[in-house]
C-alpha cells in the first residue's frame, strides 16, 4: 500500500497534513512499520512547502502515530499503550475529574482484570505480583512508595488479563485514582494496612486460579479506597487539584 497525496488549501495546513496521514493510517491504508515518502515528495503531493510538512510530521511523532529508526526514514508505528493512556489521563486531569467517576469506572475494570488474571498468570507472573507485594509490605507509611508500587501492581495484574482493551480503557483512570491517594492516607492511617490485606489476597486467589475470589477481593479493595475518599470528604473532588492553573 502506498500513502494518497491531495491539495490542501486550508489555514493550519501542518494540521491537515497530519490528520490525513492519521486517517489513513487509522484506516488501514498505511501499515505499521510501512516508510513514508521524504519530505519534499510529501510537499508536492501536498501542494504545502516542507517546511509545512515538517511540522506535521513533528505532530503525528509526538502522537506516536510515526518513528524515525534513522534520521533519513520515517515509519508508521503502532502507538504504545503508556502512551496512549499517558495522554487520556492527562485529559481526565486537566478536565479535573472526580474521585466518584473514576471509582466508579475502576469498580468494574479493577475486578474484571483480577479475574482475566486468575484465569491466565503463569508461574512467573505470579512471582513478580508476589515480588511487587513484598516490595509494598516494605514501604508502608510512605504514601509516595506505597503509590507508586499500588500502581505497579495493579498495572501488572491487567497486563497479566492479556486483554488489551482492558489494559488501555483502565490504565489512564487507574494512574489518576491511585495517584489521589496521597490526599486520603492523612485522614485514614489504617488505609495502608488495608491495602497490603487486600493485595495479598488477590495474589492468593491468582496464584490459586480462582478468578471469582480474585474478582471478589479486587472490588472489596476499591470499595476500601471509595470509604477513604468519603472519610476524606473528596467525593467529588479532582486527585490531583487545581492543575489547570499549574499547567
Amino acid at each position: 500500500m502506498g500513502i494518497k497525496g491531495q491539495p490542501l488549501k486550508v489555514n493550519y495546513a501542518y494540521r491537515q497534513i497530519a490528520d490525513e496521514i492519521e486517517g489513513q493510517i487509522m484506516d488501514g491504508t498505511l501499515q505499521p512499520g510501512e516508510q513514508l515518502p521524504g519530505e519534499a515528495e510529501l510537499a508536492d503531493m501536498f501542494s504545502v512547502t516542507r517546511s509545512t510538512v515538517r511540522e506535521g510530521l513533528r505532530q503525528l511523532e509526538s502522537e506516536g502515530l510515526v518513528i524515525r529508526p534513522t534520521p533519513r526514514r520515517l515509519e508508521v508505528a503502532t502507538p504504545s499503550i503508556g502512551r496512549l493512556s499517558s495522554r487520556a489521563r492527562r485529559a481526565m486531569a486537566l478536565m479535573q475529574v472526580s474521585f466518584r467517576e473514576l471509582w466508579q469506572v475502576a469498580m468494574t475494570t479493577e475486578p474484571l482484570a483480577a479475574a482475566l488474571a486468575a484465569e491466565l498468570a503463569t508461574r512467573e507472573d505470579v512471582e513478580r505480583l508476589e515480588a511487587i507485594h513484598a516490595r509494598l509490605i516494605e514501604a508502608q507509611e510512605s504514601a509516595a512508595d506505597t503509590i507508586s508500587i499500588d500502581t505497579e501492581f495493579h498495572s501488572l495484574v491487567a497486563e497479566i488479563s492479556k486483554n488489551r482493551v482492558l489494559v488501555l480503557a483502565r490504565e489512564p483512570v487507574a494512574l489518576l485514582l491511585f495517584q489521589g491517594f496521597h490526599r486520603i492516607a492523612p485522614h485514614v492511617p489504617q488505609s495502608f494496612g488495608r491495602q497490603i490485606e487486600a493485595h495479598s489476597h488477590v495474589v492468593e486467589a491468582i496464584r490459586d486460579g480462582d478468578p471469582e475470589r480474585a474478582r471478589d477481593w479486587a472490588r472489596r479493595h476499591i470499595e476500601d479506597f471509595w470509604r477513604g475518599i468519603r472519610i476524606a470528604g473528596l467525593e467529588d473532588e479532582p486527585p490531583i487539584p487545581n492543575i489547570g492553573r499549574r499547567i
